[in-house]
């Protein structure tokens, strides 16, 4: 009998960068493929017309997440538009910058989303609370992973 499994799994890498442009956090979490995330990525693989992933989002909830979320719980500002994303081998690594007056405050979960608003959420991670000022500037690099297990 023939067994494969796959496994899709992604990592947050939060850097806080004061206005001196000293690293004052830079910390990684785990995150969660939500269900609107498995969904998202097999609409994709049949060639439907969903968007990309584009956007992400902070907020200030603290939740655990759970596959059937859709949206981060208490967003700080607005969803930003990603500034990059590259795939190598079997990863899609994504980079939002939150500048200077964007996502300001405890943050403390976020998500990775296809549209500015409603779309399809990829995953959603929660962490211990990450202040930033809002003369701060936070990079995300969310790592998404497909691998066979």
């Amino acid at each position: 009998m023939i067994s494969e499994n796959m496994k899709i799994s992604g990592e947050v890498k939060l850097v806080l960068t004061g206005p001196d442009g000293k690293v004052k956090e830079d910390v990684t979490h785990r995150n969660l493929v939500v269900s609107t995330g498995t969904a998202f990525i097999a609409s994709r693989m049949a060639g439907t017309g969903d968007a990309v992933m584009s956007h992400m989002a902070v907020g200030s909830g603290t939740t655990a997440a759970a596959a059937s979320d859709t949206d981060v719980e208490g967003i700080l500002g607005v969803r930003e538009a990603i500034d990059s994303a590259t795939v190598t081998t079997n990863q899609v690594a994504y980079v939002c910058g939150f500048e200077a007056g964007e996502g300001t405050g405890a943050v403390t979960e976020a998500g990775l989303f296809n549209a500015s608003t409603g779309g399809s959420m990829l995953c959603r991670t929660t962490f211990p609370v990450v202040n930033k000022q809002a003369d701060d500037v936070l990079t995300i690099t969310w790592t998404i992973t497909i691998s066979a297990s």
